[in-house]
């Protein structure tokens, strides 16, 4: 590798030095506890945050999928945060075993806001925060660590007295130190260990929940990881409480941490469907979800009907989903390359064969999981995005039909195939192929209809040629009369004598089709219009000229269907 400089405004962060550590080894093999804060997090960075009845058909929806942890609102910040809350409670919206959170800060009166917001309800968790990172402490609010550890055991011991005011309700206790991935781990340690002991009622049965977010993604994922196992090694007690995640997506890296640190001890995943949340957004519940059930854990969700939560996610956010997500892409189970298709079909053709061979239930090529737990087919289609796709439907024609259109109409072809191919939703055959080109290209419907041509060369001038054309315009037959330098030249300006768009003819292609008295002449005649616009036209008859005026037709057809 070169020999670079350093960048100075940047330095790697430090790694932690754990000979023996455990996780690289481990295999993930039971689900996380799964907590959306969709309404939460995600809501307060859509660019036109959620409504109380778009919030409603969300929380419904995330409910349906199987969340039974589900971070709703930030109480204490808004009076319609507040009011939320209150509907779901006092409208019976919360299902028996789901528990709803809300978020708030370590302050006393934000505390006793969130608490008021939860009076009546069965099951919910309060979720505390507070930055824990020195960059935060000092420089956003002044506070040292002392100070910050005190501010931590005040509002978790008014939280235990306003918790003890409703004991028919199962309420616990998460706390998050915001920027763990920041935060000297001991002085962490120290933070969530004082919160357990001041909460006092975290046992194995109701355990107190850690989250330890990666707020900002600064460390690869190796180092999340790390820090999770040392975190577990050292907490006492650790069977009191749950070890949680919050991985935001800053170096696109949110998934990967978040599965190692899975696999380094921690039991329950924050996140949101597509990754909804700030700046990059926090880690996608949907990929991470997906990416287990394709190795085989139950991870209790459902996204069985994917493409329906999809389509409602992006209405209720006014966020599209990309084309290229993982799993819920219009495109992730769509084949564009040929060698693909051809993979794939044989792959589920011997679908059978390769389980036996395999020992799994499903293996094909290029396609990891089966698009229909999803709620979606794969479809092989012929789709016409780069020039060898282009180049492919040109070989289908050649091959099949003799069709032999010039390359510079190749784009037109792909165009009009990709269109058919996005509508149908499934794989193009070689006779559709041939029937898009002769709709499109040979025979378009349009207002002009070619009655006849009769070309004439002058008694003295043969090279100059009198034209009349017999045609429809719109249903009424009209009869026009121009010459020309050439049996083209004099069709064209009849054309304009007539009004049609004006177009000039620079050069065309001809191709026979079949031998001797059988053979029939192609024309591909491309129109460019005073707008710049190129435009072909196919005709085929007997006689070239004729064919050729027959795809001057076609070009104006297309024209005004354009239009």
């Amino acid at each position: 590798m070169a020999d670079n400089a350093n960048i100075p405004k940047y330095a790697p962060p430090s790694g932690f030095d754990i000979p023996d550590r455990q996780w690289p080894g481990r295999t993930i093999t039971s689900s996380p506890i799964w907590c959306s804060v969709d309404l939460r997090d995600g809501n307060q960075a859509l660019p036109n945050p959620l409504g109380p009845d778009q919030k409603l058909e969300y929380f419904l929806l995330l409910c349906e999928i199987g969340f039974k942890h589900i971070e709703v609102a930030f109480p204490s910040a808004s009076s319609d945060d507040f009011a939320f809350v209150r509907r779901l409670i006092e409208e019976n919206h919360v299902p028996d075993d789901v528990f709803i959170m809300g978020l708030t800060q370590c302050r006393s009166h934000l505390v006793e806001r969130t608490f008021e917001s939860m009076v009546g309800l069965e099951r919910g968790i309060v979720h505390l925060y507070a930055a824990t990172s020195d960059l935060h402490m000092e420089e956003v609010f002044g506070l040292t660590r002392a100070q910050t550890l005190k501010m931590v055991v005040d509002s978790i011991g008014l939280s235990r007295q306003l918790a003890d005011k409703e004991p028919g309700s199962d309420i616990r206790l998460e706390f998050s130190p915001e920027e763990f991935t920041a935060t000297d781990l001991n002085f962490a340690i120290e933070v969530c260990h004082a919160a357990v002991e001041t909460w006092g009622h975290a046992t194995p049965d109701k355990p107190m929940i850690l989250n330890l977010p990666a707020t900002v993604e600064r460390r690869p994922p190796n180092h999340y990881a790390d820090m999770i196992e040392l975190f577990i090694r050292k907490f006492p007690n650790p069977e009191n409480v749950v070890i949680s995640l919050h991985s935001h997506n800053d170096q696109g890296m949110a998934i990967a941490s978040s599965e190692l640190a899975l696999l380094a001890g921690a039991q329950r995943v924050e996140g949101t469907l597509f990754g909804h949340g700030e700046r990059t957004g926090n880690v996608d519940l949907v990929t991470l979800a997906c990416n287990l059930h394709s190795r085989g854990v139950d991870t209790g969700l459902d996204f069985s009907r994917l493409p329906h939560i999809a389509k409602t996610v992006a209405r209720l956010t006014g966020m599209p989903i990309p084309s290229r997500m993982p799993y819920s892409g219009e495109y992730v189970f769509t084949a564009f390359s040929g060698s693909h298709q051809d993979a794939i079909r044989k792959g589920m053709a011997r679908l059978d064969k390769s389980a036996e061979r395999f020992g799994l239930g499903w293996c094909v090529p290029y396609l990891h999981v089966d698009p229909a737990d999803l709620g979606k087919q794969y479809e092989s289609l012929i789709r016409i995005n780069s020039q060898s796709g282009k180049g492919g439907v040109a070989w289908v024609l050649e091959q099949d039909y003799g069709i032999e259109a010039p390359k510079a109409m190749h784009p037109e072809i792909g165009a009009a195939v990709q269109r058919l191919s996005d509508s149908v939703q499934r794989e193009i055959t070689s006779s559709e192929v041939h029937e898009i080109f002769n709709d499109e290209f040979l025979n378009p419907v349009g207002p002009y209809e070619l009655l006849g041509y009769w070309p004439r060369p002058d008694d003295d001038d043969p090279t100059h040629i009198h034209g009349e054309v017999h045609l429809k315009v719109r249903g009424e037959e009209k009869t026009l009369t121009d010459d020309g330098n050439g049996p083209i030249s004099a069709f064209v300006h009849c054309m304009r004598k007539l009004g049609a768009p004006y177009f000039t003819v620079d050069d065309y292609h001809e191709q026979a089709i079949g031998k001797g008295a059988n053979a029939t002449a192609l024309a591909y005649v491309p129109l460019k219009f005073d707008d710049g616009q190129v435009l072909f036209g196919v005709g085929r008859d007997t006689n070239i000229d004729q064919a050729a005026v027959l795809a001057i037709v076609a070009g104006l057809n297309r024209h005004a269907k354009d239009e």
